[in-house]
């Protein structure tokens, strides 16, 4: 879940977008999106067809950094 976490606190992304950057399988990549969005670390917005998600607030994007790093 820190991957995706990291992606989304690049920018914004699809289920699709992260899935291809990861290569996770879609299934498990929309289930860790479900969790996070239900536990509040991420939020998700239409735009069309689409629902792009961003990691809601800064901290959880520093503390992503310095998972990343260890």
């Amino acid at each position: 879940m820190i991957e995706i976490i990291s992606s989304l606190s690049e920018n914004e992304c699809s289920v699709s977008t992260i899935q291809k950057k990861l290569g996770m399988p879609q299934s498990t990549v929309s289930q860790h999106l479900q969790i996070l969005r239900n536990k509040g670390i991420i939020e998700g917005g239409k735009r069309g067809a689409i629902i792009c998600y961003r990691v809601k607030d800064n901290y959880t994007k520093e503390l992503a950094k310095i998972l990343e790093q260890i």
